[in-house]
Parts: C-alpha cells; structure tokens; sequence
C-alpha cells in the first residue's frame, strides 16, 4: 500500500458494488477471515481476494495474521480524511451534528471487539512517538487532554482534563491505565480505562496497542489496536458507546494528529 492515502484509489474501491458489500460485512463484524467474506458475496476466493487487495491498496483495510488464518478489519481512517478534504468544507453544518451522526453510525460497530486503525504521517518515527507520549503534545490534538506515560513495564498512565472540561465538571483524570510494553520508538502497549462516569468505569479496562513504522518518502505509519476482548460491556454487561470509538472515534483523533504533524494546524 502507498503511504499516502490516495483519493483515487479511495474513490476506486468504493465505486465498486461487491467492495462495498465487503466493507459493510467488516462494518457490521470486524476482523473476518477470507473465508466469512466470502460467504457474502456470490464470488470465488481468488475473487475476493483481488477485491480484497484494492481496499488495502487505497487503506480501507487492513489484514492480520491469526495463527493460519489472516484477518481482515476496516479501517475508516480514509474515508474521514476524504470527508474532511470533500464533504466538509461544503456543508455548513454545525459539527456537533456532524459528530452526533458519527457517533450514531459508528455505535453499529460495537458488536467487534477489536479495532484496527491506520494512518501515514509525513513525519519521523521519533515525532510521532512523541505525539504519543507526551503531554505537550497530547494536550494539541483529539480531545486535548494532556497524557502522562511513565514509559516502563508496570508504569502508570492518565489523561487528565483540560480547562474547558473541567468547567464542564468533569473529574481531573479522564482515562487510566498501565503500560504493559515499550519498544520506544516503535511500540506501546497499554491498558486504557474511561473515567467520565461511573458507567464508563464500570467498563474496565481495555487494551491499546500502539505500532510506529518508518516507510518510504519520509513517512511514518501509525496503527493503533483496541482490543476491547474481555470489557464488561463487550460481552453485553454493559451498554455504553465510549471504550469501543475512543472516546467518540480514532479515525478523527488521528487525523486531527495527522493533520497537527504536518500542517502546524487541527482539523
């Protein structure tokens, strides 16, 4: 896959009728194997895989090795950087109407317990571990809350609240965990807990899993992995909308983290 998400190659792979039908099979259930995909189309295996392979070329999935068998997860990163380059910039809509929709689709997704996420940065390996790991740059991007990462085995974690949210009343830290394991600059894994209400704690913790890789052209690739297996409300204990989006989407808090690294500015 090119570094760059290409609009065209985008744009291809959603034209295409049986593209779609995949897409929302991995809408509906993520992290399926060749073999359940295949079962929603009337199409042979070396079929599908050709249309396979022109969604991972344009970034709308993504493929992990599971033991023999290879997953398959969407990635709609893509699709929100073409919103916000094509769609965005045309409507007056207010955003909170736009996130409220957001929110109302992506709840569809909830029956997946893991979710793979996965963007290219024109940026180095180190900034972006930075970007990760800091508060200075935590507090720039997504929900603007400072994180704090004591970056060893064991070590804590905690977003804590900005200004504007703790006028809203919320508590000073927001998000916990631990860090479970650091690969500086290439890997974090984390145990990550939403603190907004005592049904969001109730949730338990989840596990995050951070990947950076430097590519060609001076590009870094991030994947972010939310494993939510095991979370209460996975297994339909409790109902809640926050653990499985981040918060209300990783696509949107990466791009905005994309957008930052590269540009100096938000979305």
């Amino acid at each position: 896959m090119s570094p760059v998400f290409d609009d065209d190659l985008v744009f291809k792979a959603l034209a295409d009728p049986t593209r779609r039908r995949l897409l929302d099979r991995l809408f509906g259930r993520d992290g399926q194997s060749l073999l359940e995909l295949q079962g929603a189309v009337e199409m042979t295996r070396f079929g599908v895989m050709k249309h396979l392979r022109v969604l991972e070329d344009a970034g709308l999935v993504i493929s992990r090795r599971a033991g023999r068998e290879k997953r398959h997860f969407l990635n709609p990163v893509p699709v929100r950087l073409i919103h916000d380059r094509w769609i965005d910039k045309f409507t007056e809509r207010p955003v909170s109407a736009l996130t409220d929709l957001k929110v109302a689709l992506e709840g569809r997704m909830s029956e997946t317990t893991v979710k793979v996420f996965e963007i290219y940065i024109k940026a180095t390996e180190q900034a972006v571990w930075e970007a990760i790991t800091t508060p200075e740059w935590t507090a720039r991007y997504g929900y603007k809350g400072p994180s704090y990462y004591d970056l060893k085995a064991g070590g804590a974690f905690e977003t804590r609240s900005n200004d504007q949210m703790r006028s809203m009343g919320m508590a000073d830290v927001i998000i916990d965990g631990e860090v479970i394991e650091v690969e500086a600059p290439h890997k974090l894994m984390q145990t990550y807990r939403f603190l907004f209400s005592d049904q969001t704690r109730a949730e338990g913790f989840t596990r995050l899993t951070w990947e950076v890789a430097a590519t060609s052209g001076g590009f870094t690739r991030l994947t972010v992995t939310h494993d939510l297996t095991g979370a209460p409300y996975a297994a339909g204990m409790v109902s809640s909308k926050f653990s499985d989006q981040g918060g209300g989407g990783w696509n949107w808090i990466l791009s905005d983290l994309k957008s930052l690294l590269e540009t100096g500015a938000n979305l």
